[in-house]
């Protein structure tokens, strides 16, 4: 993988000033964003047991306060860092969101959604392996063949199939109908559709967390409602397009987000579907704790507790062609010029990079140029973000570039 550009909505670069004739968001739009996330994150820093339970609310109180005394500063001089906040300027998606995690850990704590991302890793690993058998009912539907990537090829003649399938009569319930809708749902179509489930599991976007914090966020629902296409951005035909037509990768690696539902009900079953098509899949997961995504650490003993669950996990995992890798970020966004060693070692020979959420995939790389194929996936769940677009929450970006490179994947 080569980096040619890291932009995104505003990229690495100052976000624009209020009155530029653009329908981006300004810096007054962003603050408040950033502003109205502050009651949920004063909420779990209260269930932070990093901090003793007698000081933890005055500590809440601080991180409140001094995030909003140092957004308060930018609007008042968007030119100059918020006062003790050095890395506040430029202005951006990445600068603020470190400034949120400056805040914190100035008041004291460090992982504030500990606690809910480990009771939401639970109930996904519960709700994992029903999800896993969804792709492997899609053969029921074909009776002899079996469907890799959107393309059915035939089974053998000795009526073997292919590594880890197994034969089922079961169906599983529809989509809602779609006029280009196929009979039978591509595996691959499926799988995207469960990252966008997923991913509305994100604590850092105002809708999002509310819609968590009521019970609101059930997997098989959110999947079965997603917007009706097309998405904001809407690439999957060209998508499934290029896999039936037999495009392949050899290494993908995949930019993780969120724990929970994201990872485990949308981010793994799309990893299993690279493996079972050959490729050797990379998780790229943070360093540092950040909202509630999950960490590299966390990942590595989510993925050795998913694995026995499923024998194509168990034989991915065990072989290496599945396997954890820190990105190196501690935020929710990423600049993919500032990957760890680590990963630009790992992600030097790869032919697919995908990269999910709305912080890596839409507010900072949607038009990211790779020499490699790139896949952005997301759903977005900020209204200003959402103007950019459709207009319409919780709509779906599936960005789908081919690389800048001469050299394409098989």
């Amino acid at each position: 993988m080569r980096m040619v550009c890291c932009v995104g909505l505003q990229g690495g670069e100052a976000l624009r000033s209020t009155g530029e004739a653009d329908d981006l968001p300004t810096v007054v739009d962003w603050i408040e964003v950033f502003r109205k996330s502050i009651p949920t994150f004063r909420t779990h820093a209260l269930t932070d047991e990093s901090v003793p339970g007698p000081l933890r609310e005055a500590a809440a109180d601080r991180f409140a306060a001094d995030f909003n005394a140092a957004l308060d500063a930018l609007l008042a001089d968007p030119s100059l860092p918020a006062p003790g906040y050095p890395a506040s300027q430029p202005i951006n998606c990445a600068t603020l969101c470190q400034l949120r995690e400056d805040c914190l850990h100035g008041a004291g704590f460090g992982d504030v959604f500990a606690a809910v991302k480990a009771r939401e890793n639970e109930r996904a690993l519960a709700l994992l392996p029903g999800v896993l058998a969804e792709f492997d009912a899609l053969e029921g539907r074909l009776t002899d063949q079996w469907v890799a990537g959107g393309r059915a090829a035939d089974v053998g003649a000795a009526g073997e199939w292919p590594r880890g399938y197994q034969r089922c009569s079961v169906t599983f319930p529809s989509f809602p109908s779609e006029p280009d809708t196929p009979f039978a749902t591509p595996p691959l179509e499926l799988a995207l559709r469960g990252v966008f489930a997923g991913n509305i599991f994100d604590l850092g976007a105002e809708a999002s967390a509310q819609l968590h914090a009521a019970g609101g966020s059930a997997f098989a629902a959110t999947r079965a409602r997603l917007l009706p296409r097309p998405w904001a951005v809407d690439d999957m035909d060209a998508l499934l397009g290029a896999v039936g037509a037999g495009l392949r990768w050899r290494k993908a690696a995949l930019f993780v987000d969120n724990a929970g539902p994201d990872v485990v009900l949308g981010m793994l079953p799309l990893a299993r579907l690279l493996c079972q098509a050959g490729s050797q899949v990379l998780l790229m997961a943070n360093r540092g704790a950040t909202i509630n995504d999950i960490t590299a650490p966390e990942l590595q003993d989510l993925l050795a507790r998913a694995a026995p669950l499923d024998p194509v996990l168990a034989e991915a995992t065990s072989s290496g062609a599945l396997r954890v890798v820190c990105s190196g970020s501690d935020l929710p966004v990423i600049d993919l010029t500032q990957l760890s060693p680590e990963a630009v070692e790992a992600a030097a020979d790869c032919d697919l990079i995908v990269l999910e959420g709305m912080g890596r995939g839409i507010e900072t790389n949607l038009h990211a140029a790779l020499s490699c194929d790139s896949l952005k996936l997301g759903m977005i769940k900020h209204p200003e973000v959402a103007a950019h677009f459709s207009g319409r929450l919780y709509d779906c970006v599936c960005k789908f570039d081919r690389g800048l490179s001469g050299e394409q994947p098989n």
